[in-house]
């Protein structure tokens, strides 16, 4: 009889997890809000987003939609800002996207004092792209007759800041 009680107490515990398990994935409910519950005010804010919208898991929906929220009190230009990181980071591949999320919790645990030196490097690197003239295809010079157009190098901007080097204070949702 102890053994009977032992066997059954033994696969109730070995069928339990797995019973739950099931139940879990059967009812799992989708993520909310979906994209076609935004207001339209928040989906026009959103809408870089918008094709990734429904693959997003519910702490980044709510972190934009917070985002979204904050987005009104803004000034134009850093609602034009946000814009442009939101169309980039849509651009990006999950792969990129997980790699700029580690180096952003990198940067967030450096102490203060390295986190000011990053913050600094990023500064000059940004004053020196700004500081380069812009040469429109009117502009530029013309290649010379011996070389076509095709074959002249390319002048590369300078090189983009390492992990150490990227800005701390950007969030990443």
């Amino acid at each position: 009889m102890a053994k009977t009680c032992v066997a059954l107490i033994v696969s109730l515990c070995l069928a339990f997890p797995v019973v739950a398990a099931q139940s879990k994935t059967e009812t799992k409910k989708p993520v909310r809000p979906t994209w076609s519950e935004l207001t339209p005010a928040q989906q026009k804010i959103l809408a870089p987003l918008g094709t990734e919208w429904n693959r997003m898991d519910a702490t980044r929906r709510k972190k934009w939609i917070a985002i979204a929220e904050r987005y009104p009190k803004m000034k134009p230009q850093e609602q034009q800002r946000l814009q442009k990181n939101m169309t980039e980071w849509a651009k990006l591949t999950p792969e990129q996207r997980k790699a700029a999320r580690e180096k952003y919790q990198k940067l967030k645990n450096l102490p203060p004092d390295k986190r000011r030196e990053v913050s600094t490097q990023w500064q000059r690197y940004q004053r020196s792209l700004a500081a380069q003239p812009e040469i429109s295809p009117s502009d530029a010079p013309a290649p010379p007759e011996s070389q076509p157009a095709e074959s002249q190098p390319a002048e590369s901007p300078p090189a983009p800041p390492t992990a150490a080097e990227a800005p701390a204070s950007t969030p990443q949702p």
